[in-house]
């Protein structure tokens, strides 16, 4: 009876190898659900990963399973095993493979990150920054604030005024995901002005002139976040929309996006900010035009009567407070009314 040849047995485990590992790559289910157009082009990058990752643990798996029983020390054979010293053609194969699929990778990832506007946040578009006012004197110490005074430097203890300015934005060099090269050039439908404090998100909308504790956006309309903290590193991340960026003390950074599906998704912090990092929660509530407007129209006339902007002190915003000594801060130190302070308790439970 003929064996069967090497070359085609070859053949038909690189094709079971292909096959698997192309339904393994597309069906892995290891990441939320996509809610922005962003989402699609990472988890086409991901699944293309795990495909190439799942055939080589394939491969280098069975083979040392295979290699385990076709060459294992039979029963009483105490004899030395051939002196093999190393194979120069095999070497180079398995470093050039390697080689170009990293290669390869990397430039995949190059034309994914410039479609998403990786390489234009310059500051221009929207035209709308956060603009940082040093020099008011710091807000006295409460009770709690110990806690992550050693996380904050000193000499910030001044308070950062949340403002809009056309000619800033566009002077500023901003950092982070700008506008696709769909829409360079073009202003954002909705721009949002997003401050990281220990241990919270406030949110302003520079142009209706409100401020909230949780995200609203519209559905299928270009989103500019411009992001900054004011106290130490914070990471605005929606696994949702796989969007991520940092919050750096004055460096202002600009994150834009396009949501596909409405609903309630995370808002969560994934830089450690201090001793409360894992409370620091809010959610990103994307709705209908229709609806978008509406809850913008009704918190514009809530918020009418306070004409001033907010401000939002250094000095780190401690959990440990009773919450009525904390609302009073948020109230009579940041000017935040008390609906956003509503939702900041809710979401830090």
């Amino acid at each position: 009876m003929k064996q069967i040849p090497t070359s085609l047995l070859t053949l038909v485990a690189g094709v079971l190898i292909a096959l698997v590992s192309l339904w393994v790559g597309q069906n892995h289910h290891l990441l939320p659900e996509q809610a922005s157009q962003q989402a699609v082009l990472v988890d086409n990058f991901f699944n293309t990963m795990v495909t190439i990752a799942t055939a080589l643990f394939i491969v280098v798996q069975g083979a040392i399973v295979l290699f385990a029983i076709r060459f294992r020390r039979l029963k009483n054979d105490d004899t030395d095993g051939l002196p093999l010293e190393g194979n120069v053609p095999l070497e180079i194969f398995w470093t050039a493979i390697p080689a170009i699929i990293v290669i390869w990778l990397g430039a995949y990832s190059v034309d994914i990150y410039t479609q998403m506007g990786g390489f234009s946040p310059t500051g221009h578009g929207a035209g709308l920054s956060m603009a940082h006012h040093h020099g008011a004197p710091a807000h006295p110490a409460a009770p709690g604030d110990a806690i992550a005074a050693p996380l904050a430097n000193a000499d910030l203890k001044a308070t950062a005024t949340v403002a809009v300015s056309l000619d800033q934005a566009s002077e500023s060099s901003q950092f982070g995901i700008g506008a696709s090269p769909q829409t360079i050039g073009k202003s954002a439908d909705v721009v949002v002005n997003v401050t990281g404090l220990q241990y919270a998100w406030l949110f302003n909308y520079p142009q209706d002139g409100v401020t909230t504790g949780e995200l609203h956006v519209p559905l299928g309309k270009e989103v500019q976040l411009n992001i900054t903290a004011t106290d130490v590193i914070h990471s605005f991340w929606v696994p949702q929309f796989r969007l991520k960026q940092d919050a750096l003390p004055g460096q202002p950074a600009e994150l834009r996006f396009i949501a596909t599906k409405t609903g309630e998704f995370p808002v969560v912090c994934a830089e450690l900010c201090g001793s409360y990092h894992g409370s620091m929660r809010t959610r990103v509530l994307v709705q209908t035009p229709e609806e978008y407007d509406r809850w913008l129209t009704e918190n514009r006339i809530a918020q009418a009567d306070n004409g001033s902007p907010v401000q939002v002190a250094d000095a780190a915003q401690s959990e440990s407070l009773p919450a009525v000594q904390l609302a009073a801060r948020l109230q009579q130190d940041w000017g935040v009314n008390a609906d956003v302070i509503a939702q900041l308790h809710a979401h830090h439970g």
